[in-house]
């Protein structure tokens, strides 16, 4: 899926599809962008206009607080006061809550058979986000050749194809993510 300039969504077909389209298809259709694809995510985290849910709206609003916390936003310094970086450090926290409260009402999670994945949807996104921020601000402020540049872009590729993959295998019931 990263890379790919249409994709939206991840779509698995699942057993006893229903006329018409897979079973996951028809559910998913009612729930445009639950879990989109991290092409949409990296877009949302850059500020581009994306269509595809509240998923994508939390990812800008964290990649927005790692700016402010990792290089500062709007020509401004990173903000240092201990008091700011709590409360960024408590405004994510609210905002990954809020991505894994969505993904919990929205996907259902096959509990026999699957292996629990690590971490949730929302502090995936979290660290998409980070990483995001970090490779963007590396992009305008280093030399083609720096080899700190091309670890950051390496990092970001490797965390969305990871994402893509645990979406992938959460929407076939492989994977279920932990509740908190």
């Amino acid at each position: 899926m990263a890379g790919s300039e249409t994709s939206q969504s991840v779509m698995m077909a699942v057993p006893d599809a229903l006329p018409g389209g897979t079973a996951m298809q028809t559910m998913m259709s009612g729930m445009p962008g639950v879990l989109p694809s991290s092409d949409l995510l990296l877009r949302a985290c850059r500020g581009h206009r994306v269509i595809g849910g509240p998923l994508l709206w939390f990812a800008r609003d964290l990649a927005v607080l790692h700016e402010r916390r990792l290089i500062g936003r709007g020509g401004a310094e990173p903000d240092n006061d201990p008091a700011t970086l709590v409360e960024i450090d408590r405004r994510r926290t609210e905002l990954i809550m809020a991505i894994d409260d969505c993904i919990s009402r929205s996907v259902p999670q096959h509990r026999l058979g699957a292996t629990l994945h690590t971490e949730t949807i929302g502090s995936v996104i979290d660290r998409i986000a980070e990483a995001s921020v970090r490779a963007h601000h590396a992009l305008m402020t280093l030399d083609a050749n720096d080899d700190i540049l091309h670890a950051a872009w390496h990092h970001l590729a490797e965390l969305a194809d990871a994402y893509d993959d645990l979406i992938t295998d959460v929407l076939a019931g492989r994977r279920r993510l932990p509740s908190w």
